[in-house]
C-alpha cells in the first residue's frame, strides 16, 4: 500500500516560476576522435607483435563514443596481425557477475559483432606477487593469459576522494581489472585505500602484468571528447595524473553555491560511479570525510534511474527525496553487491519516497521551514553530467542576471498531467 501525505499537496499556482537557462563552459573538442586515436595508436605499433593475443579492458562508464573508440583499438590490433578480445574492467559492477558485466558492455554497444573481437567476461582472478604491499593483488584471469593488455578509460575527478590519481587508468588497472576481489581488498581501507593503495596496487600490476598501453579519454562539460591519448605503460602513471588536472578544469558545476532544492532527473552508474557526481552536489556521503565546501544544498530530489544502471541505484542515499518511479526500478541485490564492495553504506540508504513529482516538491518545501514557495531557490538538472541546460527559479535567475556565461531561454512549466514534471 502506498502512503498518502498527511497534508494536501501544493498546487500548480503555488509553485514559483521556472526559467530555462543555458550555461556556457570551456568546450575544447576533438573534431574526429576516432581519427585522433588512430594517429595516436600509429605511434606505438612496435608494442604489438604478430600472432599475440591482446586483452582490451573496458569499464562500466558511459563514455562518449566508447563503442567507436574500442572498435578502432581492436581494428588496429588486428591490422598488426594480433588477436584482440574484450574484458570487462569494472570491479564489482554488474552485480559482480560475468553475465552482468557483459550486459553492461553490450548496453554501450561493445559487442563482438560491433567491435570485431570476442567478449571474455569472468569474475575469476589470478593473484600477483604483492611483496611489500598491504593488500593482496589480483588480475582478471583472461587478461592475465593475454600477451598484452590495453586499457580504455575516461580520466576525471573521483566522487569519493581527491588525490594524484582519481578516476582513470591507474584505478582501472587496480580495481577494474582486479574485479570484486580487488574492490573489496581496497575498499576495506576506506578513502585511504582509494587515495594511497590504488596507486601502489596499480604499480605492481604494471610491474607483473603485460600492460602495454592505456587509452586515456578526457571529456568536456558537454559529454564530448576533448582529448584522447595512447599512453605506453611506462608513462601511464605520469600521464594519468596530468590528464586528471586537465579534466578537472573542464568539469561543469552549478552556477550558484546556495540552493533550497536541487531536482535531478536521472541518477545512475553510467552517469557516475556513485550515481550522481558528489563534486556537483556538494555531498560526499562517507562517514568521517568532510563534504565539499560548496555548493550548499538543503534538499536534493532524485527523480529516476537510468536504464543502463540495471537497477543499481548506488548513491540514492545522497538524495533526501526520491520517487516511487525510481524506487521500483531498484535491483537491491545488484545495488547491495556494489555497496558492500565500496563499504560506504550511507550511499545506499533509501530517502523519503514520493508518489509523484509534485508530492516530491511538496515534501521538499516542507523540509525548508519558514520558506515561502515564491522565494524558493531551486534548480532542476537532467543529470550531474549535463549542467549546460537548467531550469531555475526566479530568485536564482535574479542572481544570474548579467553573467556572460548564462543565457535565459524563457519560462517553463513545473508539472504536467498527474503531478509529474514536464519533459526537460
Amino acid at each position: 500500500m502506498h502512503c498518502t501525505p498527511p497534508y494536501p499537496p501544493i498546487v500548480q499556482n503555488q509553485l514559483p516560476a521556472l526559467y530555462r537557462v543555458r550555461c556556457s563552459f570551456p568546450r575544447p573538442c576533438l573534431p574526429n576522435p576516432e581519427g585522433s586515436l588512430r594517429d595516436e595508436l600509429a605511434r606505438h605499433c612496435g608494442l604489438v607483435r604478430a600472432g599475440s593475443s591482446i586483452a582490451i579492458a573496458v569499464g562500466s562508464r558511459g563514455i562518449a563514443q566508447l563503442r567507436e573508440l574500442v572498435a578502432v583499438t581492436a581494428s588496429w590490433v588486428k591490422s598488426l596481425g594480433a588477436e584482440p578480445f574484450i574484458v570487462p574492467a569494472m570491479g564489482s559492477h554488474g552485480g559482480a557477475t560475468a553475465e552482468g558485466q557483459a550486459r553492461i558492455l553490450a548496453d554501450y554497444g561493445v559487442r563482438e559483432e560491433s567491435i570485431g573481437a570476442p567478449i571474455r567476461s569472468s569474475m575469476e582472478v589470478v593473484e600477483l606477487d604483492e611483496s611489500g604491499c598491504e593488500v593482496r593483488v589480483y588480475l582478471d584471469r583472461y587478461a592475465s593469459q593475454a600477451d598484452g593488455i590495453i586499457l580504455v578509460n575516461r580520466i576525471k575527478p573521483h566522487t569519493d576522494f581527491h588525490g594524484l590519481h582519481e578516476s582513470g587508468l591507474m584505478k582501472m588497472i587496480a580495481i577494474g581489472l582486479g574485479k570484486r576481489h580487488q574492490a573489496v581488498e581496497i575498499h576495506h581501507h576506506g578513502v585511504r585505500g582509494l587515495r594511497e593503495i590504488v596507486p601502489e596496487v596499480a604499480r605492481r600490476v604494471l610491474r607483473h602484468a603485460p600492460v602495454i598501453l592505456g587509452i586515456g579519454i578526457v571529456e568536456n562539460a558537454y559529454e564530448e571528447i576533448a582529448d584522447v591519448r595512447a599512453i605506453p605503460a611506462s608513462e601511464i602513471e605520469s600521464q594519468d595524473g596530468a590528464l586528471l588536472e586537465y579534466s578537472r578544469g573542464l568539469m561543469p558545476k552549478l552556477p550558484v553555491d546556495d540552493l533550497d532544492v536541487l531536482i535531478i532527473d536521472l541518477i545512475g552508474k553510467d552517469i557516475s560511479g556513485v550515481g550522481l557526481d558528489t563534486n556537483v552536489i556538494g555531498r560526499l556521503g562517507i562517514r568521517g570525510e568532510p563534504d565539499p565546501e560548496r555548493p550548499r544544498i538543503n534538499i536534493i530530489i532524485a527523480r529516476d534511474l537510468t536504464v543502463a544502471s540495471h537497477g543499481n541505484a548506488l548513491g540514492i542515499g545522497l538524495a533526501d527525496i526520491t520517487t516511487r518511479r525510481l524506487y521500483e526500478k531498484i535491483d537491491f541485490t545488484t545495488m547491495y553487491e556494489n555497496l558492500y564492495a565500496s563499504s560506504f553504506l550511507e550511499r545506499g540508504k533509501i530517502p523519503i519516497i514520493a508518489e509523484s513529482d509534485e508530492q516530491a516538491i511538496s515534501f521538499a518545501l516542507r523540509g525548508c521551514p519558514g520558506l515561502d514557495s515564491s522565494r524558493m531557490r531551486a534548480i532542476r538538472i537532467r543529470s550531474t553530467l549535463r549542467l549546460d541546460q537548467l531550469h531555475v527559479s526566479a530568485p536564482v535567475l535574479d542572481e544570474l542576471q548579467g553573467r556572460p556565461d548564462i543565457r535565459v531561454l524563457g519560462p517553463v512549466d513545473w508539472c504536467g498531467r498527474g503531478g509529474e514534471l514536464v519533459e526537460f
